[in-house]
């Protein structure tokens, strides 16, 4: 499986819940945090639920 970088570039001000729990779940906790997973499915899910918050590196 190949990595993803995801780095938390909005904030989660004023987003809905779901949204901020997405977030948590990947383990962002602060803006410009960047956190590594293994490409799958459901992180691939996770992080196009909150697209417009996060810039996502491929390796």
């Amino acid at each position: 499986m190949s990595k993803v970088r995801v780095k938390q570039t909005r904030s989660a001000i004023n987003r809905d819940k779901s949204q901020k729990a997405t977030l948590v779940a990947l383990g962002l906790k602060k803006l410009n945090q960047v956190v590594e997973h293994e490409s799958t499915p459901q992180i691939e899910g996770m992080i196009r639920k909150i697209s417009h918050l996060v810039v996502v590196e491929r390796a």
